[in-house]
């Protein structure tokens, strides 16, 4: 016997994409639709497409809307999706031959992997591939806790990994990135708050330096061209504004430096680019020789 499915959409203005996000689900038993009081006509075209809507406030914790959307679905299972991602075919047939089975023979959660569209590209390096998401479980085993604006769906239960991803048009302007970064580092700056995190003045140099290293040169981004590298240098300033909004919320508390500090903090920070620069020469390497080479170089600089 088939296992009903709800899926469930937090939505705020995306007219434009969200029939696109219904009409790639068309087996699904039930459609909700959580309007987060959009001013466009999001709630009339998902109301078209045949969804159950529910508008609630635009709240900087959208995981507390979706949760609600949780409570109202009837089925067995639960797919989340946001407004702007949508299931490929061969996914979707993935998902009907799962719900298939006996429960026995199934996980409570499912993660599937996320990919996302900026700027025109499939970005496929960094933070950004696969970007396994946790978005098809039981009813009555997920949820969001609702402490982070980027928190997984928490299972009580096994969970499992399927083969096919679902497609994210993440940003498809700076503009739109820019404005999704001001909510996204609001809540970051509250979360540090919240965990008494003591913010040193180190911290404006160090927050945007580690988060480009590690997304260009760790986790490769260069290998995605122009796009990693203004990717990597959008999530440095990301990460700056994080440290700028936290020192808002304590007040802007004075910080005493010398340029002698400075001077030492941006030594170190030069180091770590000379290591992580040499690690991805060395990784790109095709001659035993020069990674021999590379690797000398890396330990001289360490």
């Amino acid at each position: 016997m088939k296992h009903t499915l709800s899926v469930v959409i937090s939505a705020y203005n995306e007219e434009a994409k969200i029939g696109n996000c219904l009409d790639s689900i068309p087996f699904a038993d039930e459609y909700i639709v959580i309007d987060n009081t959009s001013s466009d006509k999001t709630a009339i075209v998902a109301k078209k497409h045949g969804a159950i809507v529910y508008t609630r406030p635009n709240q900087l914790m959208l995981n507390i809307n979706k949760n609600y959307g949780f409570e109202k679905a009837t089925s067995e299972w639960i797919l989340n999706l946001d407004a702007d991602e949508e299931l490929t075919p061969e996914l979707g047939k993935e998902i009907k031959v799962l719900l298939e089975k006996p429960s026995e023979e199934l996980h409570h959660g499912y993660w599937i992997s996320r990919r996302n569209m900026i700027f025109g590209k499939w970005i496929q390096h960094g933070v950004w591939w696969p970007d396994k998401q946790l978005r098809l479980f039981a009813k009555q085993y997920g949820k969001f806790l609702c402490k982070h604006i980027h928190e997984y769906i928490e299972v009580d239960g096994t969970t499992a990994d399927l083969i096919h991803p679902y497609i994210h048009h993440n940003y498809d302007s700076v503009a739109q990135y820019l404005t999704k970064l001001e909510r996204c580092t609001t809540s970051e700056a509250l979360a540090l708050e919240e965990s008494a995190y003591q913010l040193t003045w180190q911290d404006a140099i160090r927050f945007p330096l580690s988060d480009f290293l590690k997304l260009y040169f760790a986790q490769r981004g260069y290998k995605d061209g122009l796009h990693g590298l203004v990717l990597a240098l959008f999530q440095a300033f990301y990460s700056f504004t994080v440290f700028a909004k936290l020192w808002e919320i304590q007040k802007f508390p004075d910080k005493t430096m010398t340029l002698g500090a400075i001077k030492e903090e941006i030594q170190q920070g030069s180091k770590d680019v000379s290591y992580w620069v040499t690690s991805s020469e060395i990784h790109t390497a095709s001659n035993i020789f020069t990674k021999i080479f590379l690797k000398i170089k890396r330990r001289m600089h360490v």
